[in-house]
């Protein structure tokens, strides 16, 4: 985990702890439970983001449980 930022469970975006719901997919499923991110800045050029299934750029839970 870094810090106290939240994980979506949804999407894996990193989100601030103040956050309510994810900025990328909406969802309110968010956990402190989640292990290393990536920074996608250009999803439509990344093999990363597309294993992911990553269409917006933004940080990523690499694990989410």
């Amino acid at each position: 985990m870094a810090g106290d930022r939240l994980a979506c469970r949804e999407c894996h975006a990193v989100v601030e702890p103040d956050e309510d719901t994810c900025p990328i997919c909406g969802s309110t499923s968010l956990t402190e439970d989640w292990a290393g991110y990536v920074i996608v800045g250009h999803p439509d050029e990344s093999q990363i983001a597309e294993e992911m299934e990553v269409n917006k750029p933004g940080k990523y839970a690499l694990k989410v449980r």
